[in-house]
């Protein structure tokens, strides 16, 4: 015995194939909206639609997280949980220094002047990445911490070029910091010589100075310099370029142990990289390692002073994205650009026109006509 398939049902059909239970136009500001669908002339339905809303609709709530109590240099705390234990200093007014944290990048908790002591711990824990936990006792200051940013500040300090990290010079006075007591630097390699170090082959250090990554700087290009004399391994470049925020992947780390380095693919040239000069690696680069070419030129000739230099915000004029600028000024000319990174829009991040195409601004040839 066989039965026939059961059809939903359906209501009335128009005759333009269009079903009379829907009504397209229910909004009360469209033309026969009022009206039973069948009676609504086709052309309204089609060429005036509803109207649509006149702002995007606004993102969800965050979802309330519970407090977590924990103890910071004997003071009780409550954040939210996942908090991280840098989270929680910063709310309590804690200076906890950082060099290789971003708040719009990935924590990789690399350059260890972060770290803090917590009870029970075996070792100090960074605390730009560790999340807090109910009961934690975390102390910031104490002399196991001091001697350890102190000693992990005098090896970049003697290693690297620190000079236009102002952020890193503070923590060397902070932290009582001696960087020359490894010895006078080592002389600097020549162009190239780093990159061409193969990992696991041992290259012998001098016994007499103290190894230093200086080298001569990478000039290839009109927007951007890449001094790695200056480098510190922070990795903010490569998360910046890759899955943080540019999605490139035109530079990573190659090399092992004092060979590690920041590198393109097999060491080319920047125009012969996969790189799209987005700049977003100047905007978290901490120590000036990568520096606008204008900023470059600018010092080289003794003419940069960001006393004298003022931030603008404007919207990047090139698309619809209205992506948030900062232009920064110096005798009525602009130097350098960047993005807040509390920007909603932007994180802080550009693409090759918002960073770079401003030339024209300075094109301000003499005024014609009427």
């Amino acid at each position: 015995m066989t039965h026939d398939a059961v059809k939903p049902a359906r209501g009335p059909v128009s005759g333009d194939g269009l079903s009379m239970d829907r009504d397209p136009a229910g909004a009360a500001n469209v033309p026969h909206a009022g009206e039973p669908p069948a009676a609504q002339p086709l052309t309204d339905i089609l060429l005036r639609p509803a109207a649509r809303p006149s702002r995007p609709p606004e993102a969800p709530p965050e979802p309330v997280r519970a407090p977590v109590e924990i103890t910071i240099d004997g003071a009780a705390v409550a954040v939210p949980a996942g908090s991280t234990i840098l989270e929680a200093c910063r709310a309590k007014g804690i200076d906890t220094p950082t060099l290789c944290y971003l708040e719009n990048l990935t924590p990789v908790n690399v350059c260890r002047v972060c770290v803090v002591e917590v009870t029970g711990s075996r070792v100090l824990v960074p605390a730009c990445s560790r999340k807090v936990e109910a009961g934690m006792d975390v102390t910031t200051d104490s002399d196991r911490v001091r001697l350890s940013r102190k000693m992990v500040l005098e090896f970049l300090g003697s290693s690297v070029d620190l000079s236009t990290a102002p952020a890193a010079q503070g923590y060397l006075d902070r932290y009582d910091a001696d960087p020359n007591r490894y010895g006078p630097a080592a002389s600097p390699a020549k162009a190239g010589g780093r990159d061409a170090h193969e990992a696991g082959h041992h290259h012998p250090p001098p016994v007499d100075a103290a190894q230093t990554v200086a080298q001569p700087v990478k000039v290839d290009n009109d927007l951007y310099i890449r001094d790695y004399s200056k480098c510190i391994l922070c990795y903010k470049c490569v998360e910046a370029c890759g899955e943080d925020a540019q999605n490139t992947f035109a530079i990573a780390v190659a090399g092992r142990g004092f060979d590690a380095r920041i590198s393109t693919e097999s060491a080319v040239p920047l125009p012969e990289s996969a790189c799209v000069y987005c700049g977003n690696c100047i905007g978290v680069c901490p120590t000036g390692a990568l520096m606008f070419k204008s900023e470059f030129d600018m010092r080289a000739a003794g003419t940069w002073d960001e006393s004298t230099q003022t931030v603008t915000e404007t919207i990047c004029p090139y698309c619809g994205v209205g992506c948030a600028l900062e232009l920064h000024v110096q005798d009525n000319t602009i130097v350098t650009v960047t993005s807040p990174l509390d920007s909603s829009v932007t994180d802080g991040h550009l693409c090759v026109k918002g960073r770079f195409g401003f030339a024209f601004v300075q094109s301000r040839g003499p005024r014609t006509g009427a």
